[in-house]
């Protein structure tokens, strides 16, 4: 993204949920979600651990509900929220992303 001109904070701490990355120019922000810990739907990265199962599922849905919270602020106080999952991350992707954020769109 630095490489395409795009400047950017990281894990901006004055920001609801702290976001991976800031892009104040464009008011974006994008998410970097690990597929892992914030269950990536039907991705192969998402699986349950075999045991404390219980402990598991509680702590995965914790993740979810802040994350739709977190959203939910930021694109309250007028940011253009963009997610990226962990297992999405190509260069080919991240061009569409940094089009989409140089857009406006």
């Amino acid at each position: 993204m630095h490489a395409a001109g795009l400047r950017f904070r990281l894990a901006a701490k004055t920001l609801p949920g702290k976001p991976d990355i800031v892009l104040s120019k464009h008011r974006a922000i994008v998410l970097v979600h690990g597929c892992f810990w914030h269950r990536h739907e039907g991705c192969k990265y998402t699986t349950m651990p075999a045991t404390n199962t219980a402990f598991w599922m509680a702590k995965f849905e914790a993740n979810i509900n802040r994350d739709r919270r977190v959203r939910k602020l930021l694109e309250d106080a007028g940011w253009r929220v963009f997610l990226i999952w962990e297992c999405e991350i190509a260069v080919a992707e991240l061009k569409r992303l940094r089009d989409r954020i140089v857009s406006g769109t």
